[in-house]
């Protein structure tokens, strides 16, 4: 099964259950809605243990979560350190805009010049508040950071995994 990371819990938060989490997910109104189900994988754990969110509220820098049936500290202390999960039949298509795609999809594709010139592979995607930045490893090992604008990125095929760029002056 194919697994995507949506948070980690880094504490409890208070004696009734809840747990303080910092959110790797750009759907958090989804991800943690009441009657959302994740996986908890604990520290050092490979089998998940599901739970389902039954309420959600902001504090801070992060989300705190109360699962249905945990509401005693002594409950989820030993989820502390543990990754939030969901599957890839969790992800829903709709979530996403025109031109937008989940960063699973563009990680690993290659990358051409509109002239067809192989230019490297995504190996991270960067936020940097206005656009996405991909850095992109050349087949010599060089890294190379192309924005994730319309004027660079022309055409993306996930199902291919290749992306074809127009190569501005000073991009590479």
């Amino acid at each position: 099964m194919e697994w995507f990371n949506v948070g980690r819990i880094v504490n409890t938060h208070g004696i009734k259950g809840e747990v303080r989490v910092i959110s790797t997910t750009d759907f958090e109104d989804i991800r943690f809605a009441p009657g959302s189900r994740l996986a908890i994988f604990k520290k050092d754990e490979n089998k998940p243990t599901w739970v389902t969110i039954e309420s959600t509220r902001r504090h801070k820098n992060f989300i705190l979560l109360t699962f249905e049936g945990m509401y005693n500290i002594n409950l989820v202390e030993p989820f502390k350190e543990g990754l939030l999960k969901v599957t890839k039949d969790q992800l829903d298509e709709d979530e996403l805009d025109e031109n937008e795609y989940y960063y699973f999809e563009i990680i690993g594709c290659e990358v051409f010049s509109e002239e067809g010139e192989m230019l490297g592979v995504v190996t991270e995607i960067l936020e940097t508040g206005a656009n996405d930045v991909w850095e992109i490893k050349a087949p010599n090992g060089k890294k190379h950071y192309i924005p994730y604008i319309e004027d660079v990125v022309k055409e993306i095929d996930v199902e291919e995994k290749k992306i074809i760029i127009h190569v501005m002056e000073g991009l590479l």
